[in-house]
């Protein structure tokens, strides 16, 4: 009974896939043939579970940043490297006590740059990542 309503509702899915042009391509019940009970079908939630987070506190601002460094930080998204780099131009002539360091970040935005921090962290500098969007 079971079988045969799914077979219908797949047969009427695929029609309505070559009206809209797709291509449908479907297994009813493999392997039901060979009993004769009701076939058993397992289902996972394809959506998984999200880790825990865990909360880490923003670093502290500096009263100034006269003296400090400045890294731009360029994740290779669209245009980050030019608008930091006319950012470290403005820096240059409007904030000439504070020093600019451009550098691009090696991998994709969600990967870590070990090498990169640690330089940043070396010079107790700050700073600033163009991440778009």
């Amino acid at each position: 009974m079971l079988r045969n309503r799914l077979a219908g509702a797949v047969l009427a899915c695929a029609a309505q896939a070559r009206r809209l042009g797709w291509v449908a391509v479907a297994l009813v019940g493999a392997g039901t043939a060979v009993s004769a009970q009701e076939p058993v079908y397992t289902v996972l939630n394809p959506t998984g579970n999200a880790p825990a987070i865990e909360r880490k506190a923003m670093a502290p601002r500096p009263a100034t940043l006269d003296g400090k460094t400045v890294y731009l930080v360029d994740v290779t998204f669209n245009g980050g490297d030019l608008f930091l780099q006319e950012m470290q131009k403005w820096m240059a002539v409007n904030m000439p006590t504070v020093k600019t360091v451009f550098r691009v970040k090696r991998g994709v935005y969600a990967a870590d740059d070990a090498e990169l921090w640690k330089e940043i962290k070396a010079v107790d500098g700050l700073m600033i990542m163009a991440i778009g969007h």
